[in-house]
């Protein structure tokens, strides 16, 4: 009874490993292999290209600069002295200060070439020194009209010898009781005449014959005598006919 059942339950073992079958090839699962990429490409640099700001257009032939913002057609240079004056464009004005005593500088307007031209100009000093007018600016020299706060005036023939240094020949020196720390003055360049105003009166008319200079810019000028600092702040300049 006992061999029976031992190879009975034999027989069952066998006939049970019979039946599993070992994995094959097919029936392990595999990992599926990723997509190849492609390869990687230089990212584009982006250059930042500043934009030029473009030049404003110029003035019309006649006009009244009232200094509310900064021009780039005024060119400012030193005629003698130690110290570069210097110049800023605020409050509606156009404000001169000069650190050195006997010290020059002109504004040149070089928008365009005059040949006959009225000019006028108001301004004031904070103490000693002058303001003024420039007309027939060229390469040969150019006339200068200044007022001075001890009530003097002046017209000057000026001629630039090297950077920073002018020559001058005074063409004409007087006083006028119109003159004020804060004046109105005017300069008309009309052939071979200036006539130079000051608060709207007719102070001088000097012929310039002998001096040539037939056309050329505009300008202002500013300058100390002996005291130092000083500050000339310039409220409009008028060009007409």
């Amino acid at each position: 009874m006992k061999k029976i059942f031992i190879i009975g339950f034999s027989i069952l073992i066998s006939a049970c490993n019979l039946g599993t079958q070992p994995p094959t090839a097919e029936s392990i699962s595999t990992q599926t292999p990723l997509p190849t990429l492609p390869p990687a490409t230089a990212t584009e640099t982006l250059v930042f290209t500043p934009t030029s700001q473009p030049t404003p257009e110029p003035p019309p032939l006649y006009f009244t600069d009232e200094f509310t913002t900064d021009s780039t057609y005024w060119d400012f240079l030193q005629t003698g002295g130690i110290n570069l004056p210097t110049t800023t464009f605020e409050n509606d004005s156009l404000r001169v200060d000069i650190s050195s005593p006997d010290t020059w500088m002109i504004g040149i307007h070089n928008a365009h070439i005059y040949n006959n031209v009225f000019i006028k100009t108001k301004a004031n000093i904070t103490s000693t020194g002058s303001f003024g007018l420039i007309c027939r600016y060229n390469e040969n020299g150019w006339y200068e009209f200044n007022i001075y706060s001890d009530g003097t005036y002046n017209l000057l023939y000026g001629k630039q010898l090297t950077e920073g240094i002018a020559k001058y020949i005074p063409l004409s020196t007087e006083f006028s009781g119109h003159i004020a720390p804060s004046s109105e003055i005017g300069l008309h360049c009309q052939d071979n005449s200036l006539l130079l105003y000051v608060n709207n009166n007719l102070v001088r008319r000097v012929d310039v014959t002998n001096y040539g200079l037939g056309e050329g810019h505009i300008g202002i000028s500013a300058s100390s005598v002996t005291e130092s600092p000083i500050s000339i702040n310039f409220e409009w300049v008028q060009v007409s006919e």
